[in-house]
């Protein structure tokens, strides 16, 4: 008899989470026998969950949303150098009898960009929102060397902090420059998703910019609506989920799953 592998994601709403099936899909494609499950966590009990959870010697991982991922980056075991940069963890690995600890969105979106043949070397960037979204994928973006990248916010406080802390990186903007001509567009805001979404003021954009929403739904967001006024380009976060969590089951398992029948799967579930 195979053995079942426990594995799960936590966090706080996570009702709404597609990671079990995902996973799932991964799991049966490559035909891996686990048990992935959502876990509803209170902050209070984080760390308890954790040893409760790795306490079965079948435990292989968990992914990590929020509010726990700058929790998980504070666990006793090994950061990846990305996952330290960012202060995030979206991926535990029990790799014999430490943590492994990393963080597997900036690549995820860098290869559902790379998919949808999006390049963004030399491109100018808007990027609207400077949360902890925002920041799993601009470690990743300015490896790909843009030519400018603008971060606004509704805080300008918080925009400011973001761009500080990058700023020995890249030189990066918190305001939006009208003479810049835009190429890519990412929404990384929650209210691109709760519909309190707010369209920004003139922005220049060309028929080639591409619309980007962190945010997933299997509606189209509202700031997939809004964007689909300017341009044909648009995409929301599926692609960066599933892609997110293909990594996240290699590092558990060493084998780059079958991604593009899973989106297929998912797609077939929007409306």
């Amino acid at each position: 008899m195979s053995k079942i592998f426990k594995l799960g994601v936590i966090g706080n709403p996570i009702e709404h989470s597609l990671s079990p099936f995902i996973h799932s899909r991964f799991a049966r494609y490559e035909n891996i026998s686990v048990d992935y499950i959502a876990y509803k966590v209170e902050e209070d009990n984080f760390n308890e969950f954790i040893n409760d959870f790795f306490a079965n010697s079948l435990s292989k991982g968990l992914n990590v949303t929020l509010p726990f991922k700058k929790h998980a980056a504070e666990i006793h075991g090994s950061l990846s150098e990305e996952a330290k940069f960012i202060k995030a963890v979206n991926t535990i690995i029990r790799h014999e009898n430490r943590f492994l600890l990393d963080s597997t969105d900036g690549k995820g979106f860098m290869e559902d960009l790379k998919l949808n043949k999006i390049d963004i070397t030399g491109k100018n960037i808007l990027i609207y929102g400077a949360g902890g979204a925002v920041e799993s994928i601009l470690y990743r973006i300015i490896l790909d060397k843009p030519k400018s990248i603008c971060i606004i916010n509704r805080t300008q406080q918080k925009a400011s902090r973001v761009v500080k802390k990058y700023q020995s990186n890249f030189q990066i903007e918190s305001s939006i420059n009208i003479e810049v001509n835009y190429d890519v567009v990412i929404n990384g805001s929650s209210a691109g998703l709760t519909g309190a979404f707010i369209p920004p003021g003139k922005i220049k954009t060309n028929n080639k910019t591409c619309f980007y929403d962190l945010n997933y739904s299997l509606d189209k967001t509202p700031f997939c609506k809004w964007a689909n006024d300017y341009s044909s380009n648009v995409f929301d976060g599926i692609g960066m989920l599933v892609n997110q969590a293909a990594y996240s089951f290699q590092l558990w398992f060493d084998v780059f799953p079958e991604t593009g029948k899973v989106l297929n799967d998912i797609n077939s579930l929007k409306k």
